[in-house]
């Protein structure tokens, strides 16, 4: 629950409802601001004249702050809206040809903004990812020694023979080996190779 500071002091309490109604209202209020015939439009009827309404247009700065300003689509109504803060401006709005003026220069601004921001974006995604396929290519490049280097060391132990291009594991000829020496250990026979029993 918020409270609205209205005519003569009083505190009228919003609901949840009202203050959703009135942020929504404001949001398409500010955002006509960049129109400049509706500007034309508002001055012709005496709107900028009313004290009441510029102390409106000044209440709704606090669409400039980053956390309201995020919901705004027409950003260059913020800067109409800077602009009804001066007499002179509201004064000059009245004017046909000065709308239409303005009207024009903001269209122009709009065509060249929107093809700068196209080449901006696609300079950035090209560069985005021209970095990403060098640092890519980097990382590989760094990680392959150190792969190729843990690979016989961990590997001469269980028997893999990498430098004959024989990368399967002689599982078989190990449990064969194993076996012999247990049960020639359990038989008390001596495990010395017959080579080595010939030469004593």
């Amino acid at each position: 629950m918020a409270k609205m500071y209205g005519k003569g002091g009083k505190t009228a309490i919003e609901s949840e409802e009202q203050q959703k109604l009135r942020w929504q209202v404001e949001l398409e209020f500010v955002q006509c601001l960049a129109n400049p015939n509706y500007l034309n439009f508002l001055a012709q009827r005496g709107y900028f004249k009313d004290q009441a309404f510029i102390n409106y247009l000044k209440y709704l700065q606090y669409w400039k702050e980053p956390e309201y300003a995020k919901y705004l689509m027409y950003p260059m109504c913020l800067y109409f809206l800077d602009l009804l803060q001066y007499e002179h401006f509201r004064r000059e709005i009245v004017n046909s040809q000065c709308c239409k003026f303005i009207d024009d220069q903001a269209i122009l601004q709009w065509q060249h903004y929107t093809r700068k921001r196209i080449k901006m974006f696609n300079s950035v995604n090209n560069t985005q990812m021209n970095a990403a396929a060098t640092c890519g290519t980097e990382i590989n490049e760094a990680q392959q020694p150190q792969m190729a280097a843990q690979q016989p060391g961990s590997n001469s132990a269980a028997g893999v023979n990498i430098q004959n291009g024989n990368t399967g594991v002689n599982t078989q000829q190990a449990q064969l080996v194993g076996s012999q020496q247990q049960s020639q250990q359990m038989n008390g026979t001596n495990s010395v190779n017959p080579l080595m029993q010939k030469m004593q």
